[in-house]
C-alpha cells in the first residue's frame, strides 16, 4: 500500500505525476522506475500530464444515459468550447445513479437532475470557492440498525466481550444459522467464510471491507457508508475478533469522498470510545481499521484484483485457487466481505437467526438493501424484506416515471440478465432470481420503461465492460472489443443483424475462459436482451 498511497499523495500535492517526481520517488524508496510507471499507466486516477484548472467528469454509463447524459454533455461541450482551463471528460459510473445524470467537478460529486443545471455547473467552474459537495441527506431510521442513540452504538461487541462469552462461536453459529450470504454479488455463505478464515493457523490475518462498488446501477454501499458507518466498523471488528485478525482495511473507491469523510469521522469516534485500538472494546486484543482509497477502475471490485492493489501491484485478478481465505493479502488468511454484509452481520449476531428469519417475506429470511434507478419516480436505496417482488419495489420507489409502463428490468446490476416486465412479480432473493433466468447480483434494480430501446441500453452495458477490462486475459480483452464493434456496426447498418448470432459462441468462450467475473458476464446484457427482446434489434 505504500507505493500507491505515496503516488496518490504526490498527485494530490502536485496535480500530476511527471517523470521527475517518479524518478525522485524511485530513488527515495529504492523501487525500480519501471515499476512505478507500470502502476501509473494502469490506474485511471493517475495523470502524467498537467491538469487543467477545472476537470468536469460526466458519467457515460447506462443510468446516466437514460437520464439525458448525451444532451447534457453536448450542452456543456458547447458552453466550454473556448475554455482552455476546463477539461470535460466522459467517465465510467460515478456511483450516483440515484441522481443521474451524475457529474463531478474536480472530483467533487454533483447531481444535476435537469439540463437547466448546466448554468449551475458553469457557475461552479468559475466560482473562486470551487464546487460544493452533494448535500448529504438527513439520515434515515433503518430496521437493521439496533441502536437508537449514539451512546448505544457498538453495544453488540461490548455486551459479548463484557459477558465473557465465546465471541467466535456465537458469531459463527448465528451467521451460519441465519443463512446470510455475501451481498457483493457472489452470494457465498457469510458464516462459512468467517469460519474458514478462523480455522487457519497462519498469522497475521486480515479483514477487508470491499467498498469499491463501481457497477452501473449499484450504489447501496455508498448510502450505507454515509448513514450507517458504525455498523460497518462494528461488523469488521466482530469479524476480526472472531477470525483472529488485528488489522482491518476498508478499500474505498476514490469517487466516494463525502462518504470517506463520514467513515473517517466514525472511525475517530470509535477510537476515542475505545472500540478500536490496542484493547478493542475491552477484549484484550488489538484491532484497528484503516481506509485505503482506490486509484480507480471497476476491476478493483474483484477481490483478488483488490488484493493486488493493496500489495502495490497492478490490479489484475489472480488465478484461483488458492482463495483469499487461505492465501489473501501478502499470502495470509484474509476475510473479504462487502459493506452491506458487514453491516447486516451486526444485528444478526446481536439478535439471532430466528429474529432474522422473521424479517423476511413468505419463505425468505432477512432484510436486503436494494438500489433502484432508471425509469422510476424516486430512485434511491431501500431496505426491504427479502422476498419483496420487483413490482413491489417499483411501487415503493413511487412507480414508473410519468405513469409509463415497465418494459424490462435488470434485477442485480449491470452484470445480470435482462428480464421482461412479465417477470416483475419475481421475489428479490437469490434462488427466485436464478430460476427466473437472472441473478440477485449486487441488489441493484434498473427499471426500464416501454419507450426505451433495449438494444442501445445493452450495447452501453457491454461497452462498459469493454472499457473496464483490465486486459490481462485475451478472451476478455479481445472478446469484449469484438462484441462492441459488432453491436455498433449493426446499429449503424455496417453489419447485418444476422451476425449477432455469433455472440452466443463468443459469450460462452468468455464465460469459460476469462480469469475473473468481468469477462465471464460481459455479454450477459446483450445475450439476455436478444433472448427476450429480439424485435429490438436494428433492421
Amino acid at each position: 500500500m505504500e507505493l500507491l498511497r505515496e503516488l496518490t499523495r504526490l498527485q494530490d500535492e502536485k496535480g500530476w505525476l511527471d517523470e521527475a517526481t517518479l524518478r525522485e520517488l524511485s530513488s527515495r524508496l529504492r523501487v525500480p522506475l519501471y515499476r512505478l510507471q507500470g502502476l501509473v499507466s494502469f490506474y485511471p486516477h493517475y495523470r502524467t500530464e498537467p491538469p487543467p484548472r477545472v476537470e468536469v467528469h460526466v458519467c457515460r454509463d447506462v443510468v446516466c444515459s437514460m437520464a439525458g447524459r448525451d444532451a447534457l454533455t453536448a450542452e456543456l461541450r458547447a458552453a466550454l468550447e473556448n475554455r482552455d482551463d476546463v477539461e470535460l471528460c466522459e467517465v465510467s459510473c460515478l456511483g450516483r445513479c440515484d441522481s443521474a445524470p451524475a457529474l463531478a467537478v474536480n472530483d467533487q460529486p454533483l447531481a444535476p437532475r435537469t439540463l437547466a443545471d448546466v448554468n449551475f455547473v458553469l457557475g461552479l467552474i468559475d466560482s473562486p470557492q470551487g464546487a460544493e459537495p452533494v448535500p448529504q441527506r438527513t439520515p434515515r431510521r433503518w430496521k437493521c440498525d439496533p441502536y437508537d442513540s449514539d451512546d448505544a452504538r457498538y453495544g453488540t461487541v461490548r455486551s459479548l466481550v463484557a459477558g465473557g462469552e465465546d465471541l467466535r462461536s456465537i458469531c459463527l453459529e448465528r451467521l451460519k444459522e441465519s443463512g446470510l450470504r455475501g451481498m457483493g454479488g457472489a452470494g457465498f455463505p457469510t458464516g462459512t467464510k468467517w469460519e474458514l478464515v478462523s480455522r487457519e493457523q497462519a498469522s497475521p490475518k486480515y479483514v477487508i471491507c470491499n467498498a469499491d462498488e463501481s457497477e452501473p446501477a449499484t450504489f447501496k454501499d455508498r448510502v450505507i457508508l454515509a448513514e450507517l458507518p458504525h455498523l460497518v466498523i462494528e461488523g469488521m471488528l466482530l469479524a476480526g475478533l472472531a477470525v483472529g485478525a488485528e488489522q482491518g482495511i476498508v478499500y474505498l473507491r476514490h469517487e466516494y469522498s463525502p462518504e470517506r469523510q463520514a467513515l473517517e469521522a466514525a472511525l475517530e469516534q470509535a477510537r476515542a470510545a475505545g472500540i478500536l485500538g490496542e484493547d478493542a472494546s475491552g477484549s484484550g486484543r488489538r484491532f484497528e481499521i484503516q481506509i485505503f482509497v482506490s486509484p480507480g477502475g471497476y476491476i478493483l471490485g474483484e477481490e483478488t484484483a483488490l488484493l493486488e492493489a493493496l500489495e502495490d501491484k497492478r490490479g489484475e485478478p489472480r488465478n484461483k485457487p488458492p482463495y483469499p481465505v487461505t492465501h489473501g493479502l501478502w499470502g495470509q488468511p484474509t476475510l473479504i466481505n462487502n459493506v452491506e454484509t458487514f453491516t447486516l452481520a451486526v444485528p444478526i449476531i446481536r439478535n439471532g437467526a430466528d429474529w432474522w428469519r422473521d424479517l423476511g417475506k413468505d419463505e425468505c429470511a432477512g432484510l436486503k438493501f436494494v438500489s433502484i434507478s432508471g425509469d422510476v419516480e424516486k430512485p434511491d436505496v431501500y431496505e426491504i424484506p427479502v422476498g419483496t417482488t420487483v413490482a413491489e419495489l417499483i411501487e415503493l420507489a413511487g412507480g414508473m416515471r410519468e405513469g409509463k409502463r415497465l418494459k424490462a428490468f435488470l434485477p442485480g446490476g449491470a452484470s445480470t440478465n435482462f428480464l421482461p416486465a412479465a417477470l416483475a412479480d419475481t421475489p428479490l432473493d437469490f434462488e427466485s432470481m436464478r430460476q427466473a433466468g437472472s441473478a440477485l447480483g449486487t441488489g441493484a434494480v434498473l427499471a426500464i420503461a416501454d419507450d426505451r430501446n433495449l438494444y442501445d441500453l445493452a450495447t452501453n452495458l457491454v461497452r462498459f465492460f469493454r472499457n473496464e477490462s483490465c486486459g490481462k486475459c485475451v478472451p476478455c480483452r479481445v472478446g469484449t472489443e469484438q462484441a462492441v464493434n459488432l453491436l455498433e456496426a449493426v446499429r449503424t447498418h455496417g453489419s447485418d443483424a444476422g451476425e449477432l448470432a455469433s455472440l452466443t459462441d463468443l459469450g460462452e468462450t468468455l464465460e469459460q475462459t476469462s480469469i475473473c467475473g468481468l469477462g465471464q458476464v460481459a455479454l450477459n446484457p446483450i445475450l439476455s436482451m436478444l433472448k427476450h427482446f429480439p424485435d429490438e434489434v436494428p433492421q
